[in-house]
């Protein structure tokens, strides 16, 4: 069994505030692609592990939902921090959350209480490092963002463990937004 870890950016660190930008699509391609190719690596049971964050982790999952139809191995869970990690944000956000945990293999609070203290992130972090054997991560060293905590932690986890970290950086992302854009051209001129 296989089990990886991906996170990322959240979508306002990328500038992304509607589902219909075009840099979803880019980065659901890029995530797409990583996914597939672990996939493809042989058939034991993968387990694609993801939290409930608006950006790449939601799009991850999403992605991954779409590749279950082409791949019976892999299995989703959603790991929240704590309990009600969605209270504070809007309805339509709370719903999106709602429709992925639906749809998921599995879903559970890493810790059985409402937000009480930053230990609780620091001990999601250790659960999704311990209970993961790899991570996928959105995220570029150049540009900060919340990502850069789990990359140092699993950057420090991987001093003492086999724990290989792939990131996808901008200058990936900048070429598949090329790759994308040409495809879109082709598609325009061919109808």
């Amino acid at each position: 069994m296989r089990r990886l870890w991906l996170t990322g950016y959240r979508s306002y660190e990328l500038n992304v505030f509607h589902d219909d930008d075009p840099k979803v699509k880019v980065i659901k391609k890029v995530l797409t692609e990583h996914l597939r190719g672990m996939l493809e690596e042989d058939t034991d049971e993968f387990w694609l592990i993801s939290g409930p964050q608006l950006g790449t982790e939601r799009w991850g999952l999403e992605c991954g939902l779409k590749l279950q139809k082409d791949f019976s191995q892999l299995k989703l869970a959603l790991m929240e921090p704590y309990t009600d990690f969605s209270q504070r944000w809007n309805a339509e956000n709370q719903e999106k959350l709602a429709d992925i945990k639906n749809h998921v293999n599995f879903t559970a609070p890493v810790t059985n209480h409402p937000y009480q203290s930053p230990r609780q992130l620091r001990t999601y972090q250790r659960f999704m490092l311990t209970h993961t054997d790899r991570m996928l991560l959105l995220y570029d060293p150049e540009y900060k963002g919340k990502p850069q905590y789990d990359y140092h932690r699993a950057q420090r986890y991987g001093e003492g463990h086999t724990y290989p970290l792939s990131l996808i950086d901008f200058d990936e992302l900048q070429e598949a937004a090329v790759e994308w854009g040409e495809e879109q051209h082709e598609q325009q001129s061919q109808n």
